[in-house]
């Protein structure tokens, strides 16, 4: 054993048993070499390993590192060991060649290199820093141009198909004796399964609709003559070369026999005196 060190401290042998009591423990031998040389410094050098252990123990233990990392780190101990002059733990030395001038460099030296381990096993073992998600910034909207609705049919395309019809009733109009009716020509297209129609006039001379309006009249066959069913009232504007008129029957038509088209009051009536009929035009 070396000469104890100066200023009551333990020399660089009594610290290697110290460490040795602290990480494998010492055969009775030891025990007593170290018993013998028990004093207030010893028993405060060997708490101070104690703790360093204690903590390496609680950091992580080498065993539950992976076998590269925990190569490494021991590696790293023994070089930072060697370069502070301190003997691995276990590790036995011989006397050293002369005495050392700071005999307290053997114990700063392990605690350096435990110090060294613990930050390596601290870093290994903090979890990595969470990712702070990037906001992300939805893209404009970008409105889709909707096409524009198809333009609804006119008066004379709805005309056609129903002139396209194969069960649809064409009639002819003719004009009457009536002065209104002077000039006067028109035809009559009515689908039965749909219940609608128009009628085509050329010549028919234009109202004022605050003084008279023109009425629409279907005869039916299944009906009394004298109550022909009303099919609306309509206005020709002034300088109309051709007018299409929809008609709105205000009843089932069975069974269409004649169209006629009178000169009634404002709004039309309920039955018509028919003492200005214009045209009117029967069923073949």
């Amino acid at each position: 054993m070396s000469e104890p060190g100066s200023q009551g401290q333990p020399d660089d042998a009594t610290v290697d048993l110290l460490v040795k009591q602290v990480t494998e423990g010492l055969s009775s031998a030891e025990q007593r070499a170290l018993d013998v040389l028990d004093s207030a410094s010893i028993s405060g050098e060997l708490h101070g390993l104690e703790r360093a252990a204690a903590a390496l123990s609680l950091a992580a233990p080498m065993e539950s590192l992976p076998p590269a990392l925990r190569t490494r780190l021991e590696q790293q101990a023994h070089t930072f060991a060697a370069s502070a002059n301190v003997r691995p733990i276990g590790e036995h030395r011989a006397a050293p060649a002369e005495p050392r001038q700071h005999p307290r460099s053997g114990r700063l030296g392990w605690f350096a290199a435990a110090a060294c381990l613990l930050l390596a096993m601290f870093a290994w073992l903090r979890p990595p820093a969470p990712v702070v998600p990037v906001a992300q910034v939805p893209p404009p909207a970008v409105e889709v141009p909707r096409p524009a609705p198809p333009a609804p049919p006119t008066a004379a395309e709805e005309r056609a198909a129903l002139m396209a019809k194969a069960d649809s009733i064409k009639i002819t109009l003719s004009p009457t004796k009536d002065p209104t009716a002077a000039g006067v020509a028109g035809d009559v297209v009515w689908d039965p399964a749909s219940q609608r129609g128009f009628l085509r006039f050329t010549g028919l001379a234009p109202n004022d609709p605050s003084i008279r309006q023109y009425q629409i009249w279907i005869f039916d066959g299944t009906r009394d003559k004298r109550y022909p069913v009303d099919g609306g009232v309509f206005d020709v504007p002034a300088n109309a070369a051709e007018v299409i008129i929809p008609i709105h029957a205000a009843l089932l038509v069975h069974k269409p026999a004649a169209f006629a088209v009178t000169v009634e009051k404002p709004g039309g009536v309920v039955v018509s005196a028919r003492d200005h009929v214009v045209v009117l035009g029967a069923a073949g």
